[in-house]
Order: C-alpha cells, then sequence, then structure tokens
C-alpha cells in the first residue's frame, strides 16, 4: 500500500446512521454462512435476508456465484484466488457492515485461515462477525446437486472441487452450527436469528423468535458425563416447572433463571430491557437456601438435579438475597401467606441463583398427558400445517362450559368476518401446579376431549394443548404474562375472561383483584404489541331459550348466574345444572371426579 494513502474519517457516526438505517439502533455486522456446494449456505443466507426486511431490519445477501460474475470475474479456484476472493468478500462485507447493514455472506470458503482473516478485520473495526457452519454431510450434499457439480466433479470434469479433491476445513468455533439435512430451513435460520438477538443486533419484539434451550442431540452425551462431575442442587417440582417453560423457549428471550438485573427489572418495570421493552410481567427465578448457596457458589457452572437425576447445567451462577417480601408485594400486591402461592415463596431458600441454562434432553412427566405438551415451535408447526392465517388463545384452568365455548365460537366468527379464511382456536389449559382445590389437570383434559367430542368446539380448527407453567394467582400481573408466552406459538389474538388468574382475599370476604382489571391491563401492557387482545364478554344462562348466552341487562330476569361454588356442589351430589350450561359427557366427566372426592365432614 502507498505511503501517500490517508483513511478518511467518516462524519456521520455509526449511532447516527442507526437512527437513519436501524429502527433506532445501529445494527451493522456480518454473518459468513461456510459449508459445502449444495450445503444450503445460499437459501439459508436469502431466507434471512428475506425475514430480516420484512421487520424494517437492513439485510443484504453476498452469495459466492452471484459476485463471481462481477467484482471477482477475475478469479479462478487456484488456492490463491481462492484466497483472494474470500480476502475482497471480507472487506466488502466489512464496508455493508459499517454501513448499518446485516451483510450475510454465503460463500464455500473453504480455508479456515481466510475465514479468520475476515473475522479480523471485522474485530479490528469493532464490527460483529458471525460465522455460521452449515453442517450438511457431503452425501447429501451430492444427492442435492442442484447444479450438477458433484457429478462433474467426479467424472474429472471440474478439477480441484471442494469436498472432492480440494480440501474443505470446517469451523472449530462457530457461533451458529445448523444442519439443513436433520433441520427444516426455517428451523436453522431461527438459530442463526437467536445468535443475532443475544446479541442485542435484532429487537426482540420485533423478532420474537422461540429460544429453546436444549442441548444439541449430538452433544447429549458429552454434556451428561461433565454435569456428573459438577456440584449439585436438588431443585422442587416448581422449579422443574419453570426449567420446562424456560427451556421450550415460553419465557424468550430469557436464556435461564434470571440474574438480578432480569429479576429487577421484571419486578420494577413488568419489562425486559433489551432494544425494546418486552413484558415479563412475573419473575422467573430459582430459589436455593443458605447451605447449598455456600457448597456451590464457587463453581463455574452447577447440575441441576430432580428426582436424583441430572436435568441441566446452569452456567456462571449468580447469587443475590431473596427479598421475600418485597417480590410478593410487588407481584400480588400483598405478602399475605394465606395466599398459597406466596406460602411456597415464603418457605423457599433465602438466596435466588441466575444464569444460563443447557437442558440436556426434553422434559415430560410420564403421566400419559405429554403427548399434549407441545412447545412452542411444535405449535407454530401445527398451526402451518393447519394452512390457520389467524390464531386466537385461550388460557384456562378450570373445565369448559358452554358460556367459555360461546367466546371462544363468537370470536372465530368475528374474525371470518374480518376476512380471515381459517382461523385456529390454541385451547391452553395451564398444566403446572395450582391450589389444592382446583380440579386436576388430568380431569380437565378429559372434560376438553369431551367438549370436543361433542362438537361444543370444532375439532377441525381446534388445538389442545398443555402450557407446563405453575399457576400463581397474581391476577392482572399474572395475566400478562400469561399473554405474552402464548407470542411464542404464533397466536394473533388472546382472550382475555373475567378475573383472570384471580382468587378470594385469603382473610376477608371478598375477590383479591378486581375482575376487570386484568382486561384493562393487557390492552395497555408495554411488550405485547404484537398481540390483539379479545375482550371478555359476560355470559350466563338464558332461561328462555335454555342454553348460555350474552348477558343482556334490559333483560335481567331472563338469565341466571351459575357460580363455580354451585357447580361443584351440583356436580358432588350427582345431579344435573340447567340443559345447555355445558356439554352432558363433558358433565359427567365432572361428577365422576367430584363424587369420587372423600366426603366432606
Amino acid at each position: 500500500m502507498s505511503s501517500n494513502i490517508v483513511y478518511q474519517q467518516h462524519h456521520v457516526s455509526r449511532d447516527e446512521r442507526g437512527q437513519v438505517m436501524g429502527k433506532g439502533a445501529f445494527r451493522g455486522c456480518t454473518v459468513w454462512f461456510t459449508g459445502l456446494s449444495g450445503a444450503g449456505k445460499s437459501t439459508l443466507s436469502m431466507k434471512l435476508e428475506e425475514y430480516l426486511c420484512s421487520k424494517g431490519i437492513p439485510a443484504y445477501s453476498l452469495d459466492g456465484d452471484n459476485i463471481r460474475h462481477g467484482l471477482n470475474k477475475d478469479l479462478g479456484f487456484a488456492p490463491a484466488d481462492r484466497e483472494e476472493n474470500i480476502r475482497r468478500i471480507g472487506e466488502v462485507a466489512k464496508l455493508f457492515a459499517d454501513a448499518g447493514v446485516v451483510c450475510l455472506v454465503s460463500f464455500i470458503s473453504p480455508y479456515r485461515k481466510d475465514r479468520d482473516g475476515a473475522r479480523i478485520s471485522h474485530n479490528q473495526n469493532n464490527l460483529p462477525f458471525i460465522e455460521v457452519y452449515v453442517d450438511t454431510p457431503i452425501m447429501e450434499c451430492e444427492r442435492r446437486d442442484v447444479k450438477g457439480l458433484y457429478k462433474k466433479a467426479r467424472q474429472g470434469i471440474i478439477k480441484g472441487f471442494t469436498g472432492i479433491d480440494s480440501p474443505y476445513e470446517p469451523p472449530e468455533n462457530a457461533e451458529v452450527v445448523t444442519k439443513t439435512a436433520d433441520m427444516p430451513v426455517e428451523d436453522c435460520m431461527m438459530l442463526v436469528v437467536k445468535e443475532l438477538m443475544e446479541r442485542n443486533i435484532i429487537p426482540c419484539e420485533t423478532t420474537l423468535p422461540v429460544m429453546e434451550l436444549f442441548t444439541s442431540h449430538s452433544q447429549v452425551g458429552k454434556k451428561r458425563a461433565e454435569a456428573e462431575a459438577l456440584p449439585s442442587i436438588d431443585i422442587t417440582k416448581l422449579d422443574m416447572q419453570w426449567l420446562q417453560v424456560l427451556s421450550e423457549g415460553w419465557a424468550t428471550p430469557l436464556t435461564g433463571f434470571m440474574r438480578e438485573r432480569e429479576f429487577l427489572q421484571c419486578q420494577h418495570f413488568g419489562c425486559l430491557l433489551k432494544n425494546e421493552p418486552i413484558n415479563q410481567s412475573v419473575p422467573i427465578v430459582l430459589p436455593v437456601h443458605s447451605a447449598d448457596k455456600e457448597r456451590v457458589e464457587n463453581a463455574e457452572a452447577i447440575a441441576l438435579k430432580y428426582d436424583g437425576q441430572v436435568k441441566a447445567i446452569l452456567h456462571k451462577p449468580e447469587f443475590y438475597p431473596h427479598l421475600k417480601e418485597e417480590r410478593c408485594s410487588r407481584q400480588w400486591g400483598t405478602s399475605n401467606k394465606g395466599h398459597p402461592h406466596i406460602k411456597m415463596i415464603m418457605e423457599s431458600g433465602d438466596w435466588l441463583c441466575g444464569g444460563d441454562i443447557e437442558v440436556l434432553e426434553r422434559i415430560t412427566w410420564g403421566d400419559g398427558l405429554d403427548k399434549y405438551r407441545m412447545t412452542p415451535l411444535e405449535l407454530r408447526a401445527k398451526f402451518k400445517s393447519m394452512n390457520a392465517d389467524a390464531v386466537f388463545a385461550f388460557q384456562l384452568r378450570n373445565p369448559v362450559h358452554n358460556g367459555h365455548a360461546l367466546l371462544m365460537q363468537d370470536t372465530k366468527r368475528k374474525l371470518v368476518e374480518r376476512g380471515f379464511k381459517n382461523p385456529v382456536l390454541l385451547l391452553h389449559p395451564l398444566g403446572g401446579w395450582t391450589k389444592s382445590d382446583d380440579v386436576p389437570l388430568d380431569v380437565r383434559m378429559k372434560q376438553h376431549s369431551a367438549v370436543l367430542e361433542e362438537g361444543v368446539l370444532d375439532p377441525q380448527s381446534t388445538v389442545v394443548a398443555i402450557f407446563p407453567a405453575p399457576m400463581m394467582y397474581a391476577g392482572p400481573t399474572e395475566v400478562q404474562w400469561h399473554a405474552k408466552a402464548r407470542l411464542a406459538t404464533g397466536a394473533n389474538f388472546y382472550i382475555v375472561g373475567r378475573d383472570p388468574a384471580g382468587m378470594p382475599h385469603p382473610d376477608e370476604k371478598r375477590d383479591l383483584y378486581d375482575h376487570s382489571h386484568g382486561r384493562k391491563v393487557l390492552t395497555m401492557a408495554p411488550g405485547l404489541g404484537r398481540f390483539e387482545i379479545v375482550p371478555f364478554r359476560v355470559a350466563a344462562y338464558n332461561k328462555t331459550t335454555k342454553k348460555m348466552d350474552f348477558y343482556d341487562p334490559e333483560n335481567h330476569d331472563n338469565f341466571e348466574f351459575i357460580s363455580g361454588t354451585r357447580m361443584r356442589r351440583t356436580a358432588r351430589e350427582g345431579e344435573s345444572l340447567p340443559e345447555g350450561f355445558m356439554a352432558p359427557k363433558a358433565w359427567d366427566v365432572l361428577v365422576q371426579y367430584y363424587q369420587s372426592l372423600p366426603k366432606a365432614t
């Protein structure tokens, strides 16, 4: 390089450029896809480009073949030419990134030192460089052989073809590894999106990818052996339920049990403060007792055990005081130990342990209901297979009566009137801990099946699945969490009921929360911008039509309100409620359950 060349500094800063190009923040970086010919690099790059641009994030794909039509048309495939090919594209990518663009480079780039050179050049300019190894076996690449190049290479027509008679050096420490032979391209793409989100390159609320926290299948044996050598903490069933919530991605973008910074954001703001606020109204924390803290606090990682089995590894544990009274007062508006969930918190450890988690295998319970415990990604795939153009979710912890069904039926009718062709209902009962006088999960699932069997809800447009979180009975605070978690499924609409997540006051003869506040809060809650809230309409039994109907105050005498207390008493006595209140087979399920309980003395 000539000594007479002087580098000119830009007058526009990256932050200023980000305000123009990056939706308020500088997002420039390079995502470098490397792998064999036919591995799926270009497909993945183009898919990611399409995705990012649809979210308002500037992105551009630099494809190896395209670049050789112009900028690098003077280069061949000899080692020196390949080196220069990668050097040039590395410099071009750096310029794109410096301009604030997410630059997506899809080049075979067979030599490790050339890719490392591009990384070093980016690092020297404080630009993120993310290497994505598209790890596709050569047999699969040859099977695809879209361009017919492998066939020509095998015949000797093409010389120096990577993977055949020229080496490929796979990355040793790629930030992302995708396996296009084993996973759909959309799932591979979301692994890259997750990495971008974790680096705060993409705003979380703009993307809302599902961040599963499972160890890759190929690493389970290695990680299990590693975990067995680590100091361990035994976790409770409640902790295990939260571990399942985290591992399946319901609490995206959390990467583990909350560290103190995340906990304080949740407690004081009801949000995680990423590039944009993300609703997280309830803390997801791991309480530990002082003896356990003292035993493991200096460890780089700890194993989490349940029933004597290692379930997860928690990395770089951070311990901070569990201020139980303050936590409860902020979350529930009370610290009254008569509240069943508050009682559990008060009896838990005096410390909270935060840290990123790796869950070794998918969590199952062996209770005959695991087939209903569909993860957010599985639900997304299910809705896609059903060709759903809208998904409306209904959270519940009680049996379904025809008033609930009326609200769901009415929501579907309104969505069709708005032009949706195939709206699908996600009937999503809560499956974690509930208080002792609630109907158990297995009974509720049997009752829900009977509702579908009798056609009260359309089985062809309804998906019944279990939401694995425990119940907290925290009213308007908790209902935000219930809605936010369903965003992970791809749902567009959320039906909110009367007094959601509410319960009676532990000491006084009144409800703990105003029955309308859950609905009102949801319509204002930050970090739920993509959700449309479907408000609750009061339903009651219409004595004239002999069915559940939306309550009309002007015809009050025609309506009868059937309380949960009356329903339970009637079921225990083996009697019937008015015709049309609940599907007969569904009612029989409840009668059998309540009559099986010990008689009150």
